[in-house]
C-alpha cells in the first residue's frame, strides 16, 4: 500500500530536534512502523503544481496524510484522479484544505486528530491578545531600531482588565480562551456561536452569548476569531494577530506580512505554528498513527476524529465550527 505524507520541511532545526515530528525529516515518527508491514511511505514538502510529489504520487496512493501547517490542497479535480485514495488524515486539526464534498462523493474518508492542538492554539490566542493590547510588537521593533520614545508606544497600550473580550466561536478552542481570560478580570466575556453553550459551561466562565454578529462586535474591545473565515467574519478586524493564512506558505508580498494600523502597529501575524508546538506534534503524530492503525486493521475510528465517513459527513464541525486557528483583533 502506498501512503503519501505532505509535511513541512524542517531543515537544520528538525535534524537537531527529533521532537519536530511533523516535518519531512522526522516523518511523524512512523516510517519504520509502516515499512515493517510492507507499506510504501512517501514523504515530501513538494505540493504545488502538476510536477509536485503531491500530485505525482496521489494518483496511486491509498492513504494521504496532510497538515494544516503546510497543506496539500486536495481539490475535486485531484480527487477525481486519485483512483486508489481511500483515507485522508490531517495530522493536526483542520481539514478545510480538502474538498469535503468531493470526498463524500468519492467515498473517501477524512479524519483528523481531534483535540490535538486546542491547548496550544488557545495559549497562542492569549499571547496574541496581550501583545496587541499592550502594543508589544511596535515597542520591540523600536528597541531593535535603537530608538526610545515611550509616548509613541504608550498612546496605544491598554490593560486587559476592565475590557470586554469576545470570541467568535466557542468550541474547543474558543471555550479554552474564555477559561484563560477569567484571571484577567475583564469587564465582560462574550461569545458568538451558532448554538449556545450548555448552561453549566457558560456559567463556569461567566460568558454571555450575543446572537447578532454585528451587535456582538459593537460591544467588544477585543475580538478573537476561533472559527473558519467566512462571509460573516470577513473584514471585521483592523489591528490583528494570527497565524492562519489564506494561502500557506504565504507569498512574500502578502499584504498581511506588513500591514499596519494608523499608528504604525497592530500586526502580530506569524507563520502558522500555533498548533504545532512540540507538545502538539507529539499528540497529533500519535493520533495519526492510531487512525492509520485502525484503518489497516479494520477497527472502528474514534467518532470525534471523523469528519467524512464513507459517503457521508459525520460531524457538524464541517458545517461552520471547525476550529482551525485564531485571529485576534482590538476593535
Amino acid at each position: 500500500m502506498k501512503i503519501l505524507a505532505i509535511l513541512y520541511k524542517g531543515g537544520n532545526a528538525a535534524t537537531s530536534e527529533p521532537r519536530l515530528l511533523g516535518t519531512v525529516e522526522n516523518q511523524l515518527g512512523i516510517r519504520k512502523w509502516l515499512e515493517s508491514q510492507g507499506h510504501e511511505y512517501i514523504v515530501s514538502d513538494s505540493k504545488e503544481g502538476a510536477d509536485s510529489d503531491f500530485q505525482k504520487h496521489l494518483v496511486d496512493a491509498e492513504i494521504l496524510i496532510t497538515t494544516p501547517f503546510h497543506p496539500g490542497y486536495l481539490t475535486a479535480d485531484l480527487i477525481a484522479k486519485a483512483k486508489n485514495l481511500k483515507l485522508c488524515v490531517t495530522a493536526g486539526v483542520g481539514s478545510d484544505h480538502i474538498d469535503l464534498n468531493a470526498a463524500v462523493k468519492a467515498g473517501i474518508q477524512v479524519l483528523e486528530v481531534s483535540g490535538s492542538t486546542v491547548v496550544s492554539v488557545a495559549e497562542h490566542v492569549m499571547m496574541s491578545i496581550l501583545l496587541l493590547v499592550r502594543n508589544f510588537v511596535p515597542a520591540h521593533e523600536m528597541i531593535e531600531r535603537g530608538d526610545w520614545m515611550v509616548s509613541d508606544i504608550a498612546r496605544n497600550a491598554f490593560d486587559l482588565e476592565g475590557k470586554v473580550v469576545g470570541t467568535i466561536g466557542a468550541g474547543r478552542i474558543g471555550y479554552r480562551v474564555l477559561q484563560r481570560l477569567i484571571p484577567f478580570d475583564c469587564k465582560e466575556l462574550l461569545y458568538y456561536d451558532y448554538a449556545p453553550l450548555p448552561e453549566a459551561a457558560a456559567k463556569a466562565v461567566n460568558a454571555r452569548r450575543v446572537e447578532d454578529l454585528k451587535e456582538f462586535v459593537s460591544q467588544c474591545d477585543v475580538v478573537t476569531v476561533n472559527c473558519p473565515l467566512h462571509e460573516g467574519t470577513l473584514g471585521l478586524v483592523s489591528p490583528y494577530a494570527g497565524d492562519v493564512w489564506n494561502v500557506q506558505p504565504a507569498p512574500k508580498d502578502h499584504v498581511l506580512r506588513t500591514a499596519k494600523n494608523v499608528l504604525g502597529g497592530g500586526n502580530g501575524m506569524v507563520p502558522h505554528y500555533s498548533g504545532t508546538t512540540l507538545d502538539a506534534q507529539a499528540r497529533y503524530a500519535s493520533g495519526t498513527k492510531s487512525i492509520i492503525e485502525n484503518y489497516l486493521s479494520s477497527k472502528a475510528q474514534e467518532p470525534q476524529n471523523i469528519i467524512v465517513g464513507i459517503g457521508k459527513y459525520e460531524t457538524r464541525l464541517t458545517v461552520n465550527v471547525q476550529l482551525l486557528g485564531s485571529l485576534t483583533s482590538m476593535c
